[in-house]
């Protein structure tokens, strides 16, 4: 009934250094924002704990995806992930302050700031093996099939030529 959920170190990694970055950028405007270095604790810590869920979704969903153009990638990666994220801190900012235009202007600033870093973030990881071990496997397996599938067919091509 239910799917069983495949726990991905690469994709925990990920959540977790990117979390990590995005709670930083948080904490500082909301900070900036309220006047409040409480609120701005709070905002951060509350949205640490969502974003991680929202993140490790989002990065199984692209893990499947079928887009290979590293940059085209990491472009639509960035503006659909920065969607969910703003829409998490835009509710959570006006939850927790108890005022949607401080949600809303917490959400605008870091809209721009975390796509950046977001950006700069994903690149990084793009380079980094780090849990790929299956993935790579399976690549050099392909590559090694392909090689042994014109192999073959060029051996069935000479032999006709006989």
């Amino acid at each position: 009934m239910f799917a069983t959920l495949k726990i991905s170190k690469r994709h925990v990694a990920k959540s977790l250094s990117w979390r990590f970055i995005g709670s930083l950028d948080t904490l500082l405007f909301t900070w900036l924002v309220t006047g409040n270095f409480s609120d701005g604790l709070n905002v951060s810590l509350v949205t640490t704990i969502t974003k991680l869920v929202w993140y490790y979704i989002h990065e199984q969903f692209w893990f499947k995806s079928s887009v290979a153009d590293s940059n085209k990638r990491h472009i639509i990666k960035t503006f659909s992930w920065r969607f969910v994220g703003t829409i998490d801190t835009v509710v959570l900012g006006w939850i927790l302050t108890g005022n949607p235009l401080i949600g809303l202007k917490i959400g605008l600033f870091e809209t721009v700031s975390k796509m950046l870093l977001y950006f700069g973030h994903e690149k990084l990881w793009y380079k980094i093996n780090f849990g790929l071990d299956k993935r790579i496997k399976a690549r050099r397996l392909e590559n090694i099939k392909s090689q042994r599938t014109i192999s073959n067919h060029e051996f069935t091509h000479c032999k006709a030529r006989l």
